[in-house]
């Protein structure tokens, strides 16, 4: 399975079947496209089920001469969690991002880049806004929700803090979670902590 993008063509997840040479098995639009848009990272699957995060980023170029960031972030646009079957692309359910609360930092996003990780009967995903997110594979429903962006008191004493999560998305061992936050580029929040949570 992946996924393409091309300019002018709505973009798709695709599923190709690797014992007859990569034919197209189905085809599946989950994203708007364009620059850094549609599923970036990586998506996951249980077997049955295939889950594709979107970042469907809304960036345009700076025009204030006294701000050094090359973009501005619209904190309303972007995001979405879809289940697909795996036999023919068909869709589960779907989970529209919620935008940026009002007074987010300036480059908060509800885009959803990061890969997406699947665990028994749970999905991992991420957000620019920063937050991780749990859902169940079979309802859609929320099982949990922490958002990162803020102060953190470290173990190693150093000053702590969240930003946008991009990239890699969570990492689950022996039960814990855990999530690196903190992400500049392109228009994101800086961020430096890595995070574990462990089971209540």
């Amino acid at each position: 399975m992946g996924t393409t993008t091309n300019e002018s063509e709505p973009p798709s997840s695709w599923a190709l079947d690797p014992t007859k040479q990569g034919e197209d098995v189905w085809q599946t639009r989950v994203g708007l496209g364009g620059t850094n848009e549609d599923v970036q990272w990586g998506m996951a699957t249980d077997g049955q089920r295939v889950f594709a995060a979107v970042s469907d980023v809304k960036r345009s170029r700076q025009t204030n001469q006294t701000d050094t960031r090359r973009y501005v972030i619209d904190p309303n646009v972007g995001g979405g969690l879809t289940a697909l079957r795996v036999t023919d692309g068909g869709q589960m359910w779907h989970v529209a991002a919620k935008p940026c609360p009002e007074g987010a930092p300036s480059g908060c996003s509800p885009s959803q880049p990061g890969a997406v990780t699947e665990i028994p009967g749970v999905v991992f995903t991420t957000s620019n806004d920063g937050h991780i997110r749990a859902q169940s594979m079979e309802t859609d429903e929320l099982l949990w929700d922490f958002n990162t962006m803020r102060d953190f008191r470290t173990v190693n004493g150093a000053k702590g803090s969240g930003g946008s999560i991009d990239g890699p998305g969570a990492v689950v061992v022996n039960g814990m979670v855990f999530i690196g936050s903190g992400y500049p580029r392109n228009g994101g929040i800086p961020g430096n902590v890595l995070l574990a949570f462990a089971p209540e």
